[in-house]
């Protein structure tokens, strides 16, 4: 799948992708894929949520309801440390999650190879490189004849 995935792009398709039942880094290699956006996306979410529960905590003990216990200081940073960290570690799960749904583009509850047979078993021991229509130098008998020549198990046209 691998090699089949770097020739594809070496001949110039742009529109494809590969399934596997177990992740395959080489792949996405193989594809070009860009670096994840996932770790900037998840920084900024935890710094927002550390941010926030900072301040609110400073808000709350200094100006919304100051209370002197003790004599200790209004602005007393140390007491703010865990929940700041919760809050950063919440957020940050929290846009993790949903940063990688809006990534993904999830749910994806339509693809015309979910009525493929054979691509039921991707989940099992099958692997499948899917080379879209909607690519610029997709020609049904052209990417046929050039996916043949990769001497896979089977090539399917897959309809919309």
């Amino acid at each position: 799948m691998v090699e089949a995935a770097r020739r594809a792009k070496e001949k110039g398709y742009t529109y494809l992708d590969c399934y596997s039942p177990y992740p395959v880094g080489e792949a996405a290699d193989a594809l070009g894929f860009p670096k994840s956006e996932m770790g900037t996306v998840m920084f900024l979410g935890g710094l927002t949520g550390a941010v926030s529960g900072f301040l609110m905590q400073y808000w709350a003990n200094a100006y919304g309801y100051s209370l002197n216990i003790g004599s200790r200081p209004y602005f007393s940073w140390p007491s703010f440390v865990p929940v700041t960290f919760e809050m950063m570690v919440l957020t940050a799960a929290l846009t993790g999650l949903f940063g990688l749904i809006a990534i993904c583009g999830l749910p994806c509850y339509y693809h015309p190879l979910f009525h493929s047979e054979r691509f039921a078993r991707a989940t099992r021991d099958r692997f499948f490189l899917c080379i879209e229509a909607s690519d610029p130098r997709f020609d049904p008998v052209a990417t046929r004849e050039f996916l043949q020549s990769l001497q896979p198990l089977s090539v399917e046209e897959v309809p919309e």
